[in-house]
């Protein structure tokens, strides 16, 4: 059994890098803040991508306070993603780090 050891970040950006590692997180990210994400029209959207994985990033970007779930019963019954208050609050520093390359 592994335990992990938690260091504070030495770089305040160190924190925003790790909430959105993984393969599709930065790419859900940057298409929140275009507005509200459909899980079927990101399966169109995201090339190479797969129910299970972007469920996953989807569900990680949750738990991490990033995107807020919401149920829309209205029919069709859908599910929509929207950024929270504190993943707008990310948004200039996720456009500075889109800056850099």
């Amino acid at each position: 059994m592994t335990t992990k050891i938690s260091h504070p970040e030495t770089c305040p950006a160190q924190g925003l890098l790790k909430l959105l590692s993984g393969k599709w997180k930065p790419e859900l990210f940057r298409l929140a803040t275009e507005g509200p994400l459909r899980f079927s029209n990101l399966l169109r959207q995201i090339d190479g991508s797969n129910r299970q994985s972007l469920a996953t990033s989807l569900k990680e970007l949750e738990e991490a306070d990033l995107l807020n779930k919401v149920i829309i019963k209205l029919k069709p019954l859908h599910i929509e993603y929207h950024l929270t208050a504190k993943g707008q609050s990310l948004i200039p520093i996720f456009r500075q780090l889109e800056g850099l390359s």
